[in-house]
């Protein structure tokens, strides 16, 4: 039995040797959304049944959307806490477009997204520009975000239950029954990992996050670079806030609020270090499938809403805690 048990031992531990650590913190990621999904599914039947399971997919959505944006800013050293606010004003921008100037559906979705690019580009220019430090530069804009938020919509829904069309780009299902605001996350998905893994912007936005001051004697202009960083992270901030609003068929101003922490927390539990430098596209996926369905798991077992928030709050702390970890075990390792 003892030859038994070594032998497996010895194949498991030649298993993670083959592996890259990537690799295998990514399979680790996987299974912990898989044990979480068997848990809920044991503690409350109606868990899997198809309706929350698209339910549960269409809030990984939104928050998915937003996590990949924040991979980036992470991945650079810095962060971004406006997309859960910056959702509400660019939401707010996209439903007006439509319900007040009266623009075509495609228009009033490109400007929405460009509102965000904008968000973007004032964080960039803050902060790749002024040198503010991210948190303050970040946590000032997501205050402003609100106020536009509540000035343009006049602390208002703004409904958009009249503009046919606008509901089917989250709800709608054109493949396979899955609501299409999963594919459009899927499609971000995998054009930030290209961007992340084969573009000069990826490549640069880790060499930046690793050691600033060799990127810049590198010759890299890391101030321009950085300031692209954060547009493409608003951009990500106004797509998530067009879905938003369509999947709710309105534009709330008051929404959004804690959602980037829920973005900031997938990415870290994905594997991107607050201190720049690593990021995993794959990883930060998984890491918004297991924040939606901590948070939709304990909604199904009716978890009082306050509990909520202190349960996620710790998984938030772990995951920093896990980050803690690996950043010292990197260092004895050097």
């Amino acid at each position: 039995m003892e030859i038994s048990k070594k032998s497996k031992s010895i194949k498991n531990n030649r298993l993670a040797k083959h592996l890259p650590s990537s690799v295998v913190q990514q399979l680790f990621i996987l299974a912990t959304w898989i044990a979480l999904l068997i848990i809920f599914s044991l503690a409350d039947p109606h868990f899997m049944k198809m309706g929350n399971i698209v339910a549960l997919l269409l809030a990984s959505a939104v928050t998915g959307i937003q996590a990949l944006g924040v991979t980036f800013a992470i991945s650079t050293g810095g962060i971004d806490i406006t997309p859960g606010l910056g959702m509400a004003m660019t939401g707010v921008i996209t439903a007006m477009m439509m319900v007040t100037f009266h623009l075509p559906i495609w228009v009033a979705v490109l400007i929405g997204i460009l509102s965000g690019a904008v968000l973007g580009w004032v964080n960039g220019l803050l902060i790749a520009g002024f040198g503010m430090q991210p948190m303050i530069a970040t946590l000032a804009m997501m205050l402003v975000c609100q106020g536009v938020a509540l000035i343009l919509s006049g602390s208002k829904p703004v409904y958009t239950t009249d503009q046919a069309g606008f509901d089917q780009i989250a709800r709608g299902t054109q493949i396979l029954g899955i609501p299409n605001a999963v594919w459009i996350f899927l499609l971000v998905a995998v054009l930030s990992w290209i961007i992340l893994n084969k573009t000069r912007l990826g490549r640069y936005a880790l060499a930046m996050g690793s050691n600033e001051e060799a990127t810049r004697m590198s010759g890299v202009n890391v101030r321009r670079w950085k300031w692209g960083v954060y547009v493409l992270t608003g951009c990500f901030t106004g797509l998530s806030g067009v879905v938003m609003a369509s999947r709710l068929s309105a534009a709330q101003p008051a929404t959004g609020q804690g959602y980037e922490m829920y973005a900031i927390a997938a990415a870290v539990i994905g594997g991107a270090s607050l201190t720049g430098g690593r990021a995993s596209i794959v990883g930060t996926v998984l890491g918004a499938l297991i924040i939606t369905t901590i948070n939709n798991g304990l909604q199904i077992l009716s978890v009082p809403d306050p509990w909520q928030k202190v349960f996620l709050g710790v998984v938030v702390i772990v995951a920093v805690l896990v980050d803690v970890y690996r950043q010292h075990n990197q260092q004895k390792a050097k």
